[in-house]
């Protein structure tokens, strides 16, 4: 082989091949730089993955371990509300889920009984989750989605549903109504708050 020949072929100990006084390939140690880059690429690659997979995480399965307190919510003045007579009162209402807030429109039915006693009805039907509505010709609550019919105490009178209107948590503060808002299972007849 001429010099020019032996130039352009790899050395024996570049291809890994042992060298003739035995052992295995030969292999270069690492140096400290080459090792602190590969600790520094790896160690931020982790913490990318980190970033990314605990809010993750936490906003799948975090929800699933613990039902959310309910708190006390604001409705609005009773005062004025005429005796005996379910009234629609919306309110707003903030909701947390994960990381997402935001402020949502609710409403509930609200009997005055006396300046100190009322009922209050979720507005949502037990049997699959519609609302209902107040009719005061024939003085009932009725479902128009599967035809459930109830009195204004929130008994059952008519159709599928499974139980009675759900009440809700409530509280009157110098004739200011709050309300816990909750949420219950449709379809079933056990009252099981979601």
């Amino acid at each position: 082989m001429t010099d020019n020949q032996n130039r352009n072929q790899p050395s024996a100990v570049a291809q890994g091949v042992p060298r003739s006084g035995g052992g295995g390939p030969v292999v270069q140690p690492e140096t400290p730089r080459r090792r602190f880059l590969k600790l520094m690429t790896n160690l931020m690659v982790a913490l990318v993955a980190a970033v990314f997979a605990i809010p993750l995480l936490g906003g799948i399965i975090g929800p699933s371990f613990h039902l959310r307190k309910s708190d006390w919510t604001e409705i609005g003045d009773i005062s004025s509300l005429p005796d005996e007579q379910p009234t629609d009162m919306k309110f707003p209402y903030k909701t947390e889920d994960a990381y997402i807030r935001e402020t949502v429109i609710h409403d509930v039915w609200v009997i005055k009984h006396s300046p100190s006693e009322v009922t209050v009805f979720s507005p949502i039907c037990p049997h699959l989750g519609c609302h209902y509505a107040w009719y005061p010709e024939t003085k009932e609550f009725a479902c128009p989605c599967h035809g459930s019919i109830y009195s204004s105490t929130g008994k059952v009178l008519g159709g599928p549903a499974p139980r009675p209107l759900d009440t809700l948590p409530w509280k009157l503060e110098k004739e200011v109504l709050f309300v816990q808002w909750e949420t219950f299972k449709a379809g079933i007849s056990q009252k099981v708050r979601v």
